[in-house]
Parts: C-alpha cells; sequence; structure tokens
C-alpha cells in the first residue's frame, strides 16, 4: 500500500515504484532518472549518488521539453 505506515518510525510517505527508469554511470557518479507518478500528474525524479551521497532534483513533466531545450543549448555551447 502506498501512503504513511504508522508501523514506520519517522511516518514518511513511501513512494510508488517508477513507471521508467534510467541508470547512467561514470567514474564516481551514478545518475538514476526515475519517471513517477503521484496525484498531482507526472514528473522526473532526477537522482545523483555520490559514494552514497544522494541528491535529488523532480522536474514535473509539463517542463520536460523546456529542460530537454536547455540541455541541447548547454551541449551546443559546451562544443560537443
Amino acid at each position: 500500500m502506498i501512503g504513511y505506515d504508522d508501523n514506520r518510525p519517522d511516518n514518511r510517505r513511501r513512494s510508488a515504484p517508477p513507471l521508467h527508469s534510467e541508470k547512467i554511470k561514470t567514474d564516481r557518479k551514478t545518475f538514476f532518472l526515475d519517471l513517477k507518478e503521484n496525484d498531482r500528474g507526472q514528473f522526473i525524479k532526477f537522482t545523483e549518488d555520490v559514494r552514497g551521497r544522494r541528491d535529488t532534483v523532480m522536474i514535473p513533466i509539463e517542463n520536460l521539453d523546456e529542460v530537454l531545450e536547455a540541455l541541447q543549448n548547454i551541449r551546443k555551447a559546451s562544443d560537443l
């Protein structure tokens, strides 16, 4: 069951499994990109893992085209 669990000491919300996942490994970092959904809609959960330390950004799916365009602009500017 998704939601609050009274048996968990911190009463954190458990999230639903991703609808789709991608994983990118580099020398020291691993990036996880998960397509997820909640009661407000779909979103991308972008997580960076560096030796066990994780940072996460959530991007609403409605903004995906803007994010992709910004990444393309950065790629062009980087001479790749």
